[in-house]
């Protein structure tokens, strides 16, 4: 009979039965009998006393577990209880096989934790540890435990940047941790989202600088996103604070030149983050225009803080690893967790817990293929098989270079309210972000879904700490300017007096600041100096922000942020009118290449009317010098008017309706270009251009604070000797003192100079682009992206054009003919070869064609007169083109008994055209024209020739 019946039960508790006497008088001897046996159990008591898991029946069956954690954090102690319920499940489960857990406390301390492993290992004879809160532990651990003994090993932690070959150091080492890296990029988009432009990045100093690189991270993400870490927070470990009070973290907490209140604290024991935000909430760090943000390992410790600790805390955002809670899985884990972690006030699993369960589960399952199958014998490979596509409660994992991940990570962000974590607003993933409703969390709390930031307020905070009553905006603006039409300032004003800032640029800032959505209280300071000098006033903090005619450079860019530019800029010259009269003007419309092709034209177009007319019109008759006049006189005469003379020929028609389009095109043009050339009357030969300044080492002149000097000189290439400086205002008495041939300002500068002498002085175009005029702000200030977007509505608006045109444009009347722009260009003969190429072309085919119609008349007569004239086939190509020729020459002339058509009143009256043949005259078949011709004959015409006919006849 056994007096021990079982062994190894729940919560390793031992279960003793005793058996009943049947013999009274057996008593002494079986009381010392059971003595005997209580001390040969003894030594498993002992063992049972170090193990904080279950016993086994026999230590053949008995599978051993490290677990090293820290037994002060809750992230601890649900780990603790999360390893225990699988450890649990899977004794009850399994009757050949058990499980023993033997913690022990590492106190985030990494030689301590590298030490546990050793005494686990050499006393415990564990297969396996698990556990490691921080990197720095588990790296200790696995070169101590895993390198060195070949045991596996299981991390909480992973390092945020992977060093290189880690598989190769640690091959025995398994990490199962948050990827640092998505969780950064979540924070980064959720800054993004709120257009954060600086940060100040807080964490606790753990003695082994484990925040680095998360640190490096973040800061890449951020930069990412058009974001920067302002200020970097090192909070004192709690243990060496020396004053209970916290007065090194008060005076840390002092930022009087950081203007960021986006905090986000990436680290921190819970002790020390409670006091942080006590001690900030105190400074009114926690406030209106303020946002915290929290990492995951933070908001794992809060559950166990009590109310009044949390209500520091309120509208603080957090980030937590997504997993899925309406699983049957999740909800049996959650009421064992519960049972075992009742003490706590909010006993519910976290990520961490969930890890803990899931890492228990595989190390059971590779226990239970080692027992099933006794030819797999190596925990290690059984840990990569297992954690490869397998679905837990903290998600769905795989197995990637040592390291498990999840397969999607999803980021939840909750929001602190009541002094509770639960309140969820939105998942974050790295495929898709944010859904776009996320800014709009900050307003819509109708839903129940609305973002409460510190102060308790719904709309989203600046994250820049605002100018108030007290602590106004202290705004920089030059005291000498290139025009007092931007920035004036009257030195014998107060500063407080309004009236000693005036000009475009201030009364452009006033009205942008009616603009705003909220009030910006400022106060106005003037100084001498150049403007990179009041830049970098700016950017050491000394002012907020500089107003007045600020040209956007790339390397003032680095230094501060401008605002949406209000005004265009770019390189213009101004110089001198110098009129001159030119006897040739009238020849400048076109180019000489023009006057050429034009001549030619006209030529051409003469000989093809000259042509097509001379066979039946009478006043091509003559003399083939008058023939040739008479045609040159009808073509030249419709530049200017339309001609009197009569057309015969349809093919005649043809080309002058095409000529006289050519004439409207040439002559229209030719009068706009001249009257544009007699408007805008040209520069003086000696200031064409930049390149004609630089060769004739004529002197320019330029603003001396401006960096137009350096750019002349750097990248126009002036000689540093040609450009001289000049004063503000530009007086015009450098011009006329022939001191400068010219001045290089920016275009609104030269537009005020033209509005103020726009008689004598002219400016060319803008050739050269810059930034524009814009106002500067401190980098990261999101009163500069309101301001821009001020401008940007006055522009739409139309206001800002109203404004510039009181302050920089000359009143209606004075300035009427402001020349600006260079002498019109000649037209060339690229502008009209589309119109030559035309008129030719149309020309050359109606002589074609006549010369058709002549070659077919031709043939009619010599198939009249029979076997006159030889056959084609006889006669030589020689012969026949002379023939051909000799036929033409004879069509060209008049007939000696036509009538005189010296009246020109006669043919200038108006004409009645019909259509008449010399076929249907057969007394006199020859008497005016060659058979089958049919022409265009005036009526009085042939009742002139019938009336001659019958007077020859008698």
């Amino acid at each position: 009979m056994s007096y021990i019946n079982k062994l190894c039960g729940k919560g390793s508790a031992i279960y003793f039965t005793q058996s009943k006497f049947q013999n009274p008088m057996s008593f002494p001897f079986t009381k010392a009998n059971t003595v005997h046996r209580l001390w040969i159990l003894f030594p498993v008591l002992i063992i049972l006393s170090y193990g904080y898991g279950v016993g086994a029946l026999n230590s053949s069956d008995v599978t051993s577990v490290g677990a090293i954690i820290n037994f002060n954090s809750r992230i601890g102690k649900e780990q603790k209880a999360a390893m225990e319920v699988a450890a649990e499940d899977f004794n009850n489960r399994s009757k050949t096989h058990k499980l023993i857990l033997h913690f022990r406390d590492s106190g985030r301390d990494p030689f301590r934790a590298a030490s546990a492993a050793e005494e686990l290992i050499k006393e415990k004879k564990v297969e396996v540890i698990v556990g490691m809160e921080t990197w720095q532990e588990a790296a200790q651990v696995a070169d101590h435990a895993g390198n060195q003994s070949k045991v596996p090993v299981i991390s909480f932690a992973a390092p945020t940047i992977t060093p290189p070959l880690m598989q190769r150091r640690w091959p025995h080492l398994i990490r199962m941790a948050t990827d640092a890296s998505a969780q950064m990029k979540c924070i980064a988009d959720l800054v993004s989202a709120y257009h954060w432009k600086r940060v100040v990045v807080i964490y606790e100093d753990d003695g082994y600088g484990g925040a680095v690189g998360t640190l490096a991270v973040l800061s890449e993400a951020l930069r990412d996103v058009g974001s920067k870490i302002e200020h970097r927070l090192i909070l004192p470990r709690v243990s060496s604070l020396s004053n209970p009070n916290w007065v090194e973290l008060e005076e840390l907490l002092k930022l009087p030149l950081i203007q960021s209140r986006v905090f986000i604290v990436l680290q921190s024991s819970l002790p020390t983050v409670t006091h942080l935000f006590r001690v900030a909430k105190k400074m009114e760090l926690v406030g209106r225009d303020s946002a915290w943000i929290i990492t995951e390992s933070i908001v794992s410790l809060l559950d166990s803080l009590d109310s009044s600790d949390m209500s520091t805390m309120a509208g603080t955002l957090g980030t937590t690893t997504y997993y899925a809670k309406n699983t049957n899985s999740y909800a049996k884990f959650q009421n064992e967790f519960q049972t075992k972690f009742s003490e706590e006030d909010n006993s519910k699993p976290g990520i961490y817990a969930l890890r803990a369960f899931d890492t228990m589960t595989i190390i059971t399952q590779a226990l239970r293929r080692m027992t099933s199958n006794s030819s797999t014998s190596n925990l290690q490979e059984l840990f990569n098989t297992l954690f490869n596509n397998y679905t837990g409660l903290s998600g769905k994992m795989y197995f990637k270079e040592g390291g498990v991940l999840l397969y999607s990570p999803k980021f939840r962000i909750i929001n602190i309210v009541d002094g509770k974590t639960d309140k969820e607003l939105i998942s974050w993933t790295p495929e898709v972000g944010f859904s776009p409703s996320l800014v709009n969390q900050g307003t819509n709390s109708s839903n129940g879904v609305g973002i409460i930031w510190p102060g308790n307020v719904t709309s989203a905070p600046k994250g820049w700490a605002m100018p108030t009553d007290e602590k106004k905006m202290r705004i920089l603006v030059p005291g000498i300017t290139s025009f007092y039409k931007f920035v004036k300032v009257d030195w014998s004003r107060q500063d407080s007096d309004e009236k000693k800032f005036d000009g475009f640029c201030i009364a452009l800032f006033k009205m942008i600041v009616s603009n705003l959505s909220y009030s910006l209280p400022y106060e106005i300071e003037a100084r001498n100096g150049s403007y990179d000098s009041l830049i970098n006033l700016v950017q050491d903090k000394t002012y907020d922000a500089v107003v007045g005619d600020i040209t956007v450079l790339s390397e003032r860019l680095e230094k501060v942020d401008f605002t949406q530019p209000y005004l265009e800029s770019g390189l213009s010259m101004i110089f001198p009118e110098n009129y001159e009269e030119s006897t040739w003007l009238f020849l400048k419309p076109f180019t000489w290449q023009m006057w050429v092709v034009t001549g030619g034209i006209l030529i051409y177009t003469t000989l093809i009317v000259w042509f097509l007319e001379r066979p039946s019109n009478p006043e091509f008759g003559g003399p083939f010098k008058d023939q040739i006049r008479t045609a040159t006189w009808f073509t030249f005469s419709s530049l200017f008017f339309a001609h009197r003379e009569k057309i015969y020929s349809n093919l005649t028609r043809v080309v002058v309706i095409e000529w006289l389009f050519v004439v409207l095109i040439l002559s229209s043009s030719y009068t706009a270009n001249l009257s544009s050339m007699l408007t805008i009357k040209g520069m003086n030969p000696n200031v064409t251009g930049i390149e004609m300044l630089k060769r004739t080492n004529a002197k320019i002149g330029s603003d001396a604070d401006s960096f137009i000097l350096n750019y002349l000189e750097v990248v126009l290439g002036f000689k540093n000797s040609n450009i001289i400086e000049v004063g503000p205002q530009y007086n015009v008495d450098d011009f006329k003192s022939k001191r400068i041939s010219a001045a290089f300002l920016e275009l609104p500068y030269a537009e005020v100079f033209i509005n103020q002498n726009c008689k004598g002085y002219t400016s060319t175009a803008r050739n050269y682009r810059f930034g524009g005029f814009s106002f500067a702000f401190q980098q990261g200030s999101p009163i500069a992206r309101d301001f821009t977007k001020a401008i940007l509505e006055l522009l739409e608006n139309g206001e800002l054009k109203k404004l510039q045109t009181h302050w920089l444009t000359t009143p209606e009347g004075e300035c009427s003919n402001n020349a600006t722009s260079n002498t019109p260009e000649s037209l060339s003969l690229k502008n009209f070869s589309g119109l030559f190429i035309i008129t030719s072309v149309t020309s050359t085919l109606c002589l074609l064609l006549s010369l058709v119609i002549l070659m077919r008349k031709c043939q009619q007569q010599e198939a009249d007169q029979g076997n006159a004239s030889p056959s084609p086939s006889d006669e030589s190509l020689w012969n026949r083109t002379v023939r051909i020729a000799g036929f033409i020459n004879q069509s060209l002339s008049i007939p000696k008994g036509a009538p005189s058509f010296a009246n020109v009143e006669e043919w200038s009256s108006p004409l009645r055209w019909d259509y008449t043949s010399t076929s249907n005259t057969p007394e006199h078949p020859q008497a005016f024209m060659e058979p089958a011709q049919i022409e265009f004959i005036p009526q009085e015409s042939i009742e002139l020739k019938q009336k001659y006919m019958y007077i020859s006849e008698n």
